[in-house]
């Protein structure tokens, strides 16, 4: 499994240690990923998803998952993402028919 967000599609980037005699070594640092249900208030469903601590922070800031979507540009956001921002466009322009 990748160490990537389902949301935000954050995944590891790399940099150096540095000891006390300032050699550097090659390290990685991973994203801290918590696996969480949000809740899709529009449409009345949960999703498990796989997101950075960072990226739920925005969530929560943003009012919740559908907030969050519908103000994120799908350049940013993974197929999984996308997929679930076009079944909520498509709920909300049925709930308004």
């Amino acid at each position: 499994m990748s160490r990537r967000c389902d949301l935000l599609d954050t995944g590891p980037m790399s940099g150096n240690n540095v000891s006390h005699s300032n050699v550097k070594t090659r390290r990685r640092f991973e994203p801290n990923l918590c696996n969480v249900t949000l809740a899709s208030e529009a449409m009345g469903q949960n999703y498990k998803l796989r997101v950075t601590a960072a990226t739920l922070r925005t969530v929560d800031f943003k009012g919740g998952l559908d907030a969050f979507l519908m103000g994120t540009k799908n350049a940013k956001l993974t197929d999984k993402a996308k997929k679930i921002k076009k079944a909520l466009i498509k709920h909300q322009a049925e709930a308004a028919a």
